[in-house]
């Protein structure tokens, strides 16, 4: 029991130290790992409704079955369908997303994982709604898997950085905007495949990381409302306090000099970090360059 309690201990000192690509490689594994042995219980008792409890987590194609389970648009990004699934969703995920926070913040990635399954679903279920090549599937059909969530990521990077060099065994040096292109193009040739709602979901992911991409270049982050949100159920969020009003006195001249002064060279601060940005991209910044950027676009 000891060792049983310290080997707990350690997996959740892990997840808390860890940054968000191994928490959420975390939860989609203990989910699987879950999954898998309710239903090899269940087996094992000749239950023989194994796999009926796990459609209530899995993203229906009817939108009627959808109303009955609403939180299926979440957990759905969570579950897999066997070990190969998982295994290659997870190093995709841990690719990208390490990729991914070189340019952008944790909450970022955290936002876009879910906005990213989220569009994979609403185009998987739009998809099988609308076309006819679907409709007799529609009732019985289900959706699983990180990979929008996954796709969403890696586009998103390919569109802040399209010209990142990424090294392939056997290849050599691809730039990251044709790896996208090639995933994305794969999806687009596979559509009427077996797997035809997986595919339909990428699609619907990679929308979501251009869209938020594009946004933040325009100084809107689509991914803001996911983290309140999570922030609100983890109770975490608060609200940022009122600043108080600027007292303004007229006639202290030294003041206002000095005022002025540090609002110039906060100006040249951040002119010189944007040239810096301009010339040798985002990975180039210090940390605290990162930081007064960030500061600067919250004002």
């Amino acid at each position: 029991m000891a060792a049983d309690s310290r080997f707990i201990t350690d997996l959740k000192n892990r997840f808390k130290r860890g940054d968000i690509v191994t928490q959420l490689i975390y939860i989609n594994v203990g989910v699987f790992l879950i999954v898998t042995l309710v239903n090899l219980f269940l087996v094992l008792f000749n239950a023989g409704t194994e796999h009926r409890w796990t459609n209530w987590l899995l993203f229906p194609a009817s939108f009627f079955q959808y109303l009955r389970q609403p939180w299926s648009v979440l957990t759905y990004m969570f579950m897999h369908a066997g070990v190969l699934h998982i295994l290659f969703n997870m190093l995709w995920l841990y690719w990208f997303g390490r990729l991914f926070l070189g340019f952008f913040s944790a909450k970022h990635l955290r936002g876009l994982y879910v906005l990213g399954g989220i569009a994979g679903a609403v185009l998987y279920m739009a998809a099988y709604n609308v076309f006819p090549y679907f409709r007799d599937a529609v009732l019985f059909s289900y959706l699983l898997g990180a990979s929008a969530s996954v796709l969403a990521v890696g586009v998103a990077t390919a569109v802040r950085e399209p010209d990142y060099p990424v090294q392939f065994l056997f290849i050599g040096t691809v730039r990251l905007k044709y790896v996208a292109l090639f995933m994305v193009a794969l999806d687009l040739l596979f559509l009427t495949a077996d797997n035809a709602g997986g595919h339909l979901a990428h699609l619907g992911g990679a929308l979501a990381g251009w869209w938020f991409a594009s946004g933040l270049v325009k100084g809107r982050d689509l991914t803001r409302w996911i983290n309140i949100a999570l922030d609100c159920c983890s109770g975490r969020w608060h609200r940022a306090p009122r600043k108080p009003k600027m007292e303004v006195h007229y006639g202290d001249k030294q003041k206002d000099y000095e005022f002025n002064e540090r609002k110039k060279a906060r100006t040249d601060e951040i002119d010189r970090i944007l040239d810096k940005l301009r010339k040798s991209g985002y990975g180039s910044l210090t940390e605290e360059e990162k930081k007064s950027l960030f500061d600067a676009s919250e004002k």
